[in-house]
């Protein structure tokens, strides 16, 4: 048995070899690979290490391979795809040695990604102690709430008023002008433009109402993730844990930025931290919770003021509604039916209220359909412009109805915010199934062109090893972006940046326009996008493989924003940094016996 796991584990170590050309800039075909050393050192390290996992004993039937094999394929998948499009911007379909190299990570992954969670259960199991819960205390919360506040000090500091960007230029003018358009979520605009506004008209200054709309937002991340930090203690999260927990809040660079960055994703990730949170506590014990008038109370703003905060939210949360009663008897709510269906009733009543009040009372124009039809457009203008020859002059002459021709030809296939923004709503509008037609009757023709033209805008938020370029070339306030598009950083008109500690200031400016930690290994896994998914992907599917599903059910609401964005105008980090907020709250649930001490 031992000398035939060998023998398996050589012939899987191989295959392994093999494929690795699809997933790194190398190409099988050249020497310096396939005539090296290296890789002959790199099959006898991956023999050794499939022949160990082959030796493990797999007990538990055919069925306990399916969430291991689900998950090694999409990964493999998401790996072998990315490469592609990170190297040639598309995805060559039709290689065998794509398919072949994705199967084979398929089979290896399955293999590596059992045996680790097998081992995860087994440490869990042994380390298991029973730990007692805690009482979190309001000294406990304003003392880490302060603590993180404390350590977003020297970056406000440093980059003065705050960073007033993505759009910020375009809320403020909103309340200026008093003209709304629903393209932003009209609450982020009133609060906003309203605090700058109100601080420039009583002291004259831009800068100090971008800095006071800053200092209240770090406020109010910083008690939030204090909050959900006690949640955690009140489960039984020792103190180690909870010291590191508010050390990553206040000092991990991601969540600094969108804590004194004015775009509304700073607040949408606290709202849905707290959801999250609150939906923990639903599902383990739905009788206790609806007991509980400040859980049911702070579930309902929550949810509200995420779906007022961003757009997506609401599609997220009315499909992550449905599933819970569709599950209900498997998710323990059948005693509670009636009070869960009024409390989510009345949330999105309030939701439709709200939202149709601020656009009837601001006389928001609402005309504006290219948001939702993002990806339809980018694989139109991909067709357009890189095999307009295939399109006849009736189809040219039907889409030049919606999207003008100088549209077109400003294609790029990582964002599409050059095509859309002259999208013709007015014309759209007056036909929408000729339009659809046409989008079905060039798709048909051009299958790969529509999936290349989605996987680009969407990529780096599956393929971890993305660089977040997106708005290359593209000249800004205050630069042109270069190699790196990952944060905004500016301070657009009318705000002006003044530094108050010009080196840390520097800092942050290298981690979001140059590839800065990007170069550092290891440590560039923490900063994408990609990673941290396929990180919540792997401890999700760790919660259901150990029969904790109900557990895992919470994390269905992110998935599901998630896949929202996917369907989005590119891939940035704003969109998702709800990912990091996150994490210490899965890898607590991950992990769960051995965190109580």
């Amino acid at each position: 048995m031992k000398k035939g796991n060998n023998i398996v584990g050589a012939g899987l170590g191989f295959s392994l070899v093999c494929a690795l050309p699809v997933l790194l800039p190398i190409r099988g075909r050249e020497l310096f690979y396939t005539n090296s050393i290296a890789a002959f050192l790199l099959w006898i390290l991956l023999t050794l290490l499939m022949s160990r996992i082959l030796k493990h004993g797999f007990s538990g039937g055919k069925r306990r391979w399916l969430l291991p094999g689900i998950f090694a394929a999409l990964f493999s998948q998401a790996m072998t795809f990315g490469a592609g499009l990170e190297q040639n911007g598309s995805v060559a379909f039709r290689e065998i040695r794509l398919w072949a190299g994705a199967a084979a990570l398929s089979v290896n992954g399955a293999l590596i990604v059992r045996f680790v969670w097998d081992l995860l259960l087994e440490r869990q199991e042994a380390g298991e102690d029973g730990g007692k819960e805690r009482k979190g205390g309001l000294r406990s919360f304003f003392l880490t709430a302060a603590g993180i506040f404390i350590c977003y000090l020297p970056v406000f500091l440093a980059v003065y008023p705050g960073f007033f960007v993505y759009d910020a230029q375009d809320e403020l003018m909103q309340v200026v002008t008093r003209n709304f358009s629903t393209h932003h979520p009209l609450l982020h605009v009133l609060l906003l433009g309203g605090v700058v506004q109100l601080v420039h008209k009583l002291g004259g200054s831009y800068n100090l109402g971008i800095a006071l709309y800053t200092l209240l937002q770090m406020a109010a991340l910083s008690c939030i993730y204090a909050w959900g930090i006690g949640r955690l203690k009140g489960e039984g999260a020792g103190r180690t844990f909870r010291i590191l927990s508010a050390v990553y809040f206040g000092l991990f660079p991601v969540l600094v930025m969108f804590s004194l960055c004015s775009a509304k994703d700073g607040l949408f990730t606290g709202m849905l931290f707290m959801m999250v949170l609150l939906l923990r506590s639903m599902i383990r014990d739905p009788g206790r919770f609806l007991k509980s008038r400040a859980d049911v109370l702070l579930f309902a703003v929550s949810s509200l003021l995420m779906m007022l905060l961003r757009h997506n939210g609401f599609y997220a949360f009315a499909v992550f509604s449905l599933g819970m009663f569709l599950f209900e008897r498997a998710l323990g709510f059948a005693a509670g039916r009636k009070k869960l269906l009024f409390l989510f009733g009345g949330i999105f009543a309030g939701f439709l209220l709200v939202n149709q009040a601020l656009a009837l009372a601001l006389h928001a124009d609402d005309s504006e359909n290219q948001e939702l039809l993002t990806v339809p457009i980018q694989q139109m203008a991909r067709v357009y412009s890189m095999e307009g020859d295939t399109l006849s002059r009736e189809e040219k002459d039907t889409l030049h109805e919606i999207l003008p021709e100088e549209a077109l030809r400003r294609y790029t296939p990582k964002v599409s915010d050059g095509v859309k923004v002259d999208f013709d709503n007015e014309a759209y509008s007056r036909d929408p199934a000729r339009y659809l037609r046409l989008w079905l009757k060039i798709g048909v023709r051009h299958p790969f062109a529509y999936l290349n033209a989605w996987f680009m805008t969407s990529y780096g938020f599956w393929y971890p090893d993305a660089v977040i370029d997106v708005y290359r070339g593209n000249s800004v306030f205050t630069f042109t972006y270069g190699d790196s598009s990952y944060f905004g950083y500016e301070v657009e008109e009318p705000g002006r940046r003044e530094s108050k500690i010009p080196a840390l200031d520097e800092l942050y400016r290298r981690m979001s326009l140059e590839i800065a930690q990007q170069r550092i290994p290891v440590l560039s896994m923490l900063f994408s996008p990609g990673f941290l998914f396929w990180s919540a992907a792997f401890l999700i599917g760790f919660l259901w493989y150990g029969k904790r599903g109900r557990r895992a059910a919470a994390y269905m609401l992110p998935a599901l924003v998630w896949l929202t964005v996917i369907l989005g105008p590119t891939y940035l980090v704003r969109y998702v940094v709800f990912l990091w907020a996150l994490a210490p709250v899965l890898l607590f649930d991950a992990g769960f016996e051995l965190w109580k001490k």
